[in-house]
């Protein structure tokens, strides 16, 4: 009787994070088409991931392939990728800017924050970035996932003008994303230490809450 009702428990969870996880695509979808207006953006924000292995994961792909299809039909005119060596010691935002320039973005429109290890600071830090060049029109541009989580944030911060064009699977075709070659040397980090040996989880959870982000009009934010 136990082992049917923890099979009972699984399969219910198991549905309510496949209906989660439909309602964040469907969301994600009407978020598009709603500020996917006729002017292009000036640039765009696009979070990092760990570069493993040598491997580009299936999130760096699909990341990546979303801001270079939003590059190519001028939706955006600049790209800012987001995110330092944090668990693997390559730079996110390095890797993910080889990997956009392999897919025919000009380099002249990339630009790479590589300061940020947390979600919260990848959005802080570039949109501060965008600010500083004079960008004005700026949006983030990731998975619905992701644009949910950070939804709460961007209101936090008073980024009003900040909008989302999470990733809108029906324009991208998965089964067409090739893995193009690139050099990830020029992104490696000598002396790497990960994240997970230099915080612990309390640490960690309160970077992702973007406890220790540097605020620029502050003179000596929270330390680690």
């Amino acid at each position: 009787m136990q082992y049917k009702t923890n099979i009972v428990k699984y399969i219910g969870i198991i549905g309510a994070v496949i209906i989660l996880m439909s309602s964040c695509v469907m969301n994600g979808t009407r978020t598009f088409k709603k500020h996917a207006g006729a002017e292009p953006f000036d640039a765009i924000i696009v979070p990092g991931y760990p570069f493993e292995d040598g491997e580009w994961s299936m999130i760096i792909k699909i990341r990546v392939y979303w801001a270079s299809y939003l590059y190519k039909t001028g939706l955006t005119k600049n790209i800012i990728f987001s995110g330092s060596s944090v668990y693997s010691p390559y730079v996110e935002s390095q890797i993910m800017s080889l990997y956009a320039q392999k897919l025919g973005v000009p380099a002249s429109n990339i630009y790479t924050e590589e300061e940020a290890e947390h979600s919260s600071e990848n959005l802080y830090y570039s949109y501060k970035m965008a600010k500083r060049k004079g960008f004005k029109k700026v949006a983030l541009a990731t998975d619905p996932f992701q644009t949910l989580f950070l939804k709460s944030f961007i209101k936090e911060m008073g980024f009003n003008d900040l909008v989302s064009l999470p990733i809108n699977f029906k324009k991208l075709k998965l089964s067409e994303m090739t893995t193009p070659e690139i050099d990830p040397s020029t992104a490696f980090v000598e002396n790497f230490s990960s994240l997970t040996v230099r915080e612990n989880s309390t640490t960690r959870r309160m970077g992702t809450q973007g406890k220790f982000i540097k605020h620029e009009t502050e003179s000596s934010p929270i330390q680690r």
